[in-house]
């Protein structure tokens, strides 16, 4: 059930006249009241005799009480409660109790506080109706309003268990402001997928996405196409900014302008800021603004997301916060820079995990700077192919921020925040429909090369899986389609000096497995990352991915903060053969 107070008005008959219309979205069949503030208000839609001046001089005789200069500039208030396409259908007499609670929730008629407002509930529909309220009482006051858009929601949430109708997650108020009905409409007539308030939200938040300075920000907003005043102070300083889109312009022709908080809470200039203060200046990772390419990005990029999926089962709840924030961050440069076939979807998932980056826990600023760097150099190495390389290592970063957007929604479902565990939850679906599409080559390569190994070569992989993992679950993958690409990637590790054994044993045991849709495809992206060797006190870790022979991966450098070593230098992912090949699996 989603109530929803539109805009105040001066017109009560012009109100009338459209609730009992045709209609213009939508066709109105049958209008009738379902209620009034007496029971008894004349009804035009099925009295014959009745008409829309006698309902509109009734509602708005109160007005006579108080002189023209006291009568509110607006005193039409109009609210619509809608039910969900998989509710039942409401009786008159249901609808009729729901519009007498919600006008009691609101403070427009309370029967427990006397006589109130002057209201009617219009039902042109099966699945909605119309609340009509003359805002001044019949004692001339005026109804308290402050904080009704709160109480009906909260009402709402009372009558879907009540009814037994969906139930819909209560918000906290930290969500982006929808757009208007009328910012809807006109997208509509000018054929654009989303509104101009969306879209504006969409291209601040990939400008912001590891920007490290307000010239670069605002930089980035030049180059997007998007039209940028500024806000300035008698001293000089930068108070604020508004943005338009070229030709999104009002009745006058003049661009219809947003300011950044209008778009979302955290798009505000001082809330950007706070990303800025935790930024270290002269830090190795500040100095390398331009990674070598896509690939070489996408793997720092998913070492970055690994640590922080290690680091948030034990993270206080500020450094979590930081760490989701910085997620939509690099979801939003994935969607800039990857290629088209995964574009889409990774886009729609940038666009509902905005929903769930912001809640009341305020981030700490400073814990997410690997992820802004990850963030950063995405956007600086370029568009990425959908091959080769560039799309193993696009699977392997879509997979890793899949995780950690799957432990974001967790830690919201943990902290009671439903509006953005669900908008995560929803995110990550369209995360497992991008990674499918990315690796979909790369598994391909890696299962064909699986197939053609030499019996001999498959027997001891065979073999080695039977040796690492519980029997139940070694019988699984031995029968699962993706047991060709693990075959595949243990030769490699053998061919190249590793114990394979070991490492698949470690790959096993890092995180649970049940949930995983192939525990084959997941086995082979944790054995190609080998994130082990970069988890927090992973020394032991560290000594099982070195290689058996001469060839050993580099270690962290002494006192480099931030993850154990890139993934270039540790582990599996050091073997040029193995990490051109890529990335695979998801487990929820």
């Amino acid at each position: 059930m989603v109530p929803k107070i539109h805009k105040r008005g001066t017109r009560t008959i012009g109100l009338l006249y459209y609730l009992y219309g045709p209609g213009k979205a939508e066709e109105h069949v049958d209008p009738h009241l379902v209620a009034s503030w007496d029971h008894a208000a004349p009804d035009p839609g099925r009295d014959s005799e009745a008409t829309y001046k006698q309902l509109q001089q009734l509602l708005d005789q109160p007005l006579a009480l108080l002189d023209e200069n006291e009568r509110p500039k607006k005193h039409v208030w109009h609210l619509s409660v809608r039910n969900g396409p998989t509710d039942r259908i409401l009786s008159d007499q249901e609808w009729g109790d729901v519009a007498r609670r919600m006008v009691a929730a609101a403070g427009i008629d309370d029967p427990e506080q006397g006589a109130g407002c002057r209201w009617v509930a219009v039902r042109h529909a099966d699945d909605h109706i119309h609340i009509l309220a003359t805002l001044v009482r019949e004692d001339g006051y005026r109804p308290d309003l402050d904080f009704d858009a709160v109480r009906v929601q909260a009402e709402a949430r009372r009558l879907e268990q009540e009814l037994g109708l969906r139930r819909l997650n209560p918000g906290d108020g930290t969500a982006a402001k929808r757009p208007t009905s009328a910012e809807r409409h006109k997208a509509a007539r000018q054929g654009r997928e989303r509104t101009a308030r969306e879209e504006l939200r969409e291209t601040v938040r990939r400008a912001v996405a590891g920007a490290e300075s307000e010239k670069e920000f605002f930089d980035r907003l030049g180059a997007a196409g998007v039209l940028v005043r500024t806000r300035v102070a008698p001293s000089g300083d930068l108070l604020g900014y508004t943005v338009a889109l070229p030709g999104d312009v009002n009745a006058q022709g003049e661009p219809v302008f947003y300011p950044g908080s209008k778009l979302g809470p955290d798009l505000s200039l001082p809330r950007i800021r706070e990303r800025w203060s935790g930024r270290r200046t002269g830090s190795r990772a500040a100095e390398q603004t331009v990674p070598s390419g896509p690939a070489s990005a996408r793997r720092r990029a998913s070492t970055a997301l690994w640590q922080a999926v290690l680091f948030m089962d034990g993270a206080d709840d500020g450094v979590a916060a930081a760490y989701i924030a910085a997620a939509g961050e690099v979801l939003d440069a994935l969607a800039k820079t990857s290629a088209a076939h995964t574009r889409r979807e990774l886009r729609e998932a940038a666009f509902v995990f905005e929903r769930a980056s912001r809640s009341h826990v305020r981030a700490e600023r400073g814990h997410d700077r690997a992820l802004r760097q990850a963030a950063r150099d995405l956007v600086y190495s370029g568009p990425a192919l959908g091959r080769g390389e560039d799309g193993a290592t696009t699977a392997m970063v879509i997979d890793a921020v899949f995780f950690l957007v799957t432990v974001a929604a967790h830690w919201h479902g943990k902290k009671a925040h439903a509006q953005q565990a669900a908008a995560a939850q929803l995110a990550a679906e369209h995360l497992r429909t991008a990674y499918r599409a990315a690796a979909a080559q790369p598994m391909g390569v890696l299962a064909v090369r699986g197939r053609s190994l030499a019996l001999p070569v498959l027997r001891r992989q065979v073999l080695r899986v039977r040796e690492a993992l519980p029997s139940a679950l070694a019988e699984q993958v031995l029968a699962e389609a993706g047991w060709a690409a693990l075959a595949a990637t243990l030769a490699d590790a053998e061919a190249a000096g590793y114990d394979a054994t070991a490492l698949l044993a470690d790959a096993a045991a890092r995180r649970e497995l049940a949930s995983a849709e192939s525990v084959s495809d997941v086995l082979v992206w944790r054995l190609r990352r080998g994130p082990a060797s970069r988890r927090p006190g992973g020394a032991d870790a560290r000594r099982r991915l070195r290689p058996v022979g001469p060839r050993r991966a580099e270690g962290r450098e002494p006192g480099r903060e931030g993850p154990a070593a890139p993934p270039e230098v540790t582990g599996l992912s050091g073997i040029r053969e193995l990490s051109q090949i890529g990335a695979v699996g998801h487990a929820s």
